[in-house]
C-alpha cells in the first residue's frame, strides 16, 4: 500500500495515518475539483498537541546530538525518499489541492533542491567559528555559533502545502531542530504523507518530525504549547492572531504573509516575454500564489502591444482538473467571493473585463481575468485577490510605475521587465519588496541561497538561504581568556589611574574623527 493509500485509513488509534492520541473528533479532506473524501484525520486539541509537542522535543535532543554530518546524512536519505516517490506525491496533491499534476511536480522538485541546500550548508552558516576579538578584548579569543532552538511549531498553507512548509521544515531541520508540523486543514493529507516517509526514511528519528491535524483551534494550542518558535504562513489578519497568541509566551515567529505584487513594463522590455510571464504568475495555480502577480504597470510605450499579448494568452488558457488543463480548481471555496468581488468593484468603476474564452468545469473554477484601467483604490488594486486575476494600468514611465508598486500595505515581491540592466537593477533595489525578479516572474524562490520574506502587511523573518537556517537558531556568543593580562580593567582591584589612561588611548585612536 502506497502512502498515499493509507490516508483514508481510519483505525482506533490513527486517522489519515496520523495519531490521534486522545481525539475523537475527525474530519474530512475532499478533492475541490470532486468533492470526493481524500481522507479522515483528528482534530488534535490541546491536549494531543502538548503530548505531540513533548514527544517532539525528547526528539528533539537526540537530533541536536547527531551534529551536522549525522543529520545531514539523514535529510539526504529523506529527500532520496521522496524524490524516488515525487509521482505519488504529486498525485496526491492534485487530489487534495487541486492542481495539475505537473504542476505539483515543480512545487515538489524546488522542495527537494532546498532540502538538499539546507542539508549541505548548514555547517557552514551555523557552525562555531572565530571572530575577532577587538582591541579592549585583546586577550581573549572570540567565538560565535548558532544552537537550535528546540521544537518549531510550522503552520503551513493550502496554496504550495509542500514548498511553501518546506521553506520552514527543512532549514529548521537542518539547525537542529525537531518539527510539529500543522498543515492547513484543506491539505492534511499532503502534510501526513511528508510525515510518514520522513518515519520511513530515518526511522532511527522518526518523532523528529510530528504532524498535527485540525482547524485554528489546534493551529492555536501549538501557539501556546511551548515550542521555540512558530513559522506561520498565511493571511495577515490570521497572522495577527498568531502572533496574539504567541505573545502569552514570548514565543517568537515567523510570518510569512500575503502580498499584492506588481510588475512593471519598461519602454525596451521583451513585451512577448513580460506578458507570458505575467500570465504565468497571476494565473498559475489559479492564482493562488501569495508571490503571483497581481497587478502591471505598463508604460505608455508598448502598453497596447502588451494588453493584446495578454488577453491573446489569457484566452488559451483551460481551467480543469484532466492533465491538460491549465490550472485547478481553487482549493478553498471562500476565496470564489473574494475573487468575484474584486472583479465587479472594479468593474462597477468602469474597469474594462477581458476574460478567457473556454467553458468552466464547475463551479470550484474562477476564469482567468484581465482588468484594464481599474482605479488605484479599487479592492482589486489595494486588496490581496488571491485568484486568477491581473490588474494592467498604464503609465507614464518606470517611476511612475514604481511609485505605484510602493504604494500599498503589502511588501512580499515583485518583477520588473526592462531592455536595461542598469535600469532594472536600479528600480529592483527600490521596489519595497522582499524579493524581486528581473526579466522573470517567482525565480527567487527557485534559488535556495536567497532568503524569502517580505515587509510590511507581507510578514518579516525569512526562510530559504543562511538567513533561513539562522531563523530558527539563536546565536551563542563565547569568550575564552588565552592570556591573563598584567591589569584587569574589570577588577576592583585595578590601579586607581586604569580608567584615565584608557580613555587616553580612546580619545588617541577614535577622537580625530569627524
Amino acid at each position: 500500500m502506497s502512502l498515499a493509500e493509507e490516508m483514508d485509513t481510519v483505525t482506533g488509534t490513527s486517522a489519515g495515518s496520523v495519531d490521534r492520541h486522545a481525539t475523537s473528533r475527525t474530519f474530512e479532506s475532499t478533492d475541490p475539483a470532486t468533492g470526493a473524501v481524500v481522507g479522515v484525520f483528528p482534530i488534535h486539541d490541546e491536549d494531543a498537541v502538548t503530548e505531540t509537542v513533548a514527544q517532539a522535543r525528547a526528539a528533539a535532543e537526540l537530533w541536536a546530538g547527531l551534529g551536522f554530518d549525522g543529520r545531514k546524512q539523514r535529510l539526504n536519505a529523506f529527500r532520496g525518499y521522496v524524490a524516488r516517490r515525487l509521482h505519488e506525491l504529486a498525485d496526491l496533491v492534485h487530489r487534495e489541492n487541486g492542481k495539475p499534476h505537473a504542476d505539483a511536480i515543480l512545487e515538489i522538485s524546488l522542495a527537494i533542491d532546498h532540502l538538499a541546500w539546507a542539508a549541505g550548508h548548514a555547517r557552514k552558516a551555523l557552525g562555531q567559528r572565530r571572530v575577532k576579538s577587538g582591541m579592549l578584548a585583546a586577550n581573549h579569543a572570540a567565538y560565535l555559533e548558532y544552537q537550535p532552538l528546540g521544537v518549531v511549531g510550522v503552520i503551513g498553507p493550502w496554496n504550495y502545502p509542500v514548498f511553501t512548509p518546506m521553506g520552514s521544515i527543512a532549514y529548521a531541520l537542518a539547525a537542529g531542530n525537531a518539527v510539529v508540523f500543522k498543515p492547513s486543514e484543506y491539505t492534511p493529507a499532503i502534510g501526513a504523507w511528508l510525515a510518514a516517509a520522513w518515519r520511513a526514511a530515518v526511522p532511527d528519528a522518526a518523532d523528529v518530525v510530528q504532524v498535527v491535524t485540525g482547524f485554528g483551534d489546534t493551529g492555536n494550542a501549538l501557539c501556546r504549547a511551548g515550542v521555540g518558535k512558530i513559522a506561520f504562513t498565511g493571511s495577515a489578519a490570521t497572522g495577527r492572531k498568531v502572533m496574539a497568541a504567541c505573545a502569552e509566551t514570548l514565543t517568537p515567529v515567523l510570518m510569512e504573509l500575503g502580498g499584492k505584487d506588481a510588475m512593471i513594463v519598461d519602454d525596451d522590455a521583451d513585451v512577448v516575454a513580460a506578458a507570458d510571464a505575467a500570465v504565468w504568475g497571476a494565473m498559475s495555480n489559479g492564482g493562488q500564489t501569495c508571490i503571483g502577480v497581481e497587478r502591471v504597470y505598463v508604460t505608455e510605450a508598448v502598453y497596447d502591444r502588451f494588453v493584446a499579448e495578454v488577453t491573446t494568452q489569457v484566452r488559451e488558457l483551460r481551467p480543469g482538473s484532466d492533465d491538460e488543463a491549465t490550472y485547478g480548481p481553487m482549493t478553498m471555496p471562500s476565496q470564489i467571493d473574494i475573487v468575484n468581488r474584486h472583479v465587479q468593484d472594479a468593474a462597477s468603476a468602469g474597469a474594462r473585463v477581458i476574460t478567457g474564452e473556454a467553458a468552466l468545469s464547475g463551479e470550484g473554477y474562477v476564469a482567468p481575468t484581465v482588468l484594464l484601467d481599474v482605479p488605484e483604490e479599487s479592492a482589486a488594486i489595494r486588496e490581496e485577490t488571491f485568484g486568477p486575476t491581473l490588474t494592467i494600468t498604464k503609465v507614464r514611465d518606470a517611476e511612475e510605475a514604481l511609485r505605484l508598486t510602493n504604494d500599498t500595505t503589502y511588501g512580499l515581491a515583485g518583477s520588473i521587465f526592462s531592455g536595461s540592466r542598469a535600469k532594472a537593477m536600479d528600480l529592483a533595489r527600490r521596489m519595497r519588496s522582499g524579493m524581486t525578479s528581473i526579466n522573470s516572474v517567482l525565480t527567487f524562490a527557485s534559488v535556495p541561497a536567497l532568503p524569502f520574506g517580505g515587509v510590511g502587511d507581507s510578514g518579516f523573518g525569512r526562510i530559504h538561504g543562511e538567513d533561513g537556517l539562522k531563523e530558527f537558531t539563536r546565536s551563542k556568543a563565547i569568550t575564552r581568556q588565552r592570556i591573563a593580562l598584567p591589569v584587569n580593567v574589570m577588577s576592583f582591584r585595578r590601579p586607581a589611574n586604569t580608567t584615565d589612561q584608557l580613555a587616553r588611548v580612546i580619545g588617541m585612536l577614535h577622537g580625530r574623527h569627524r
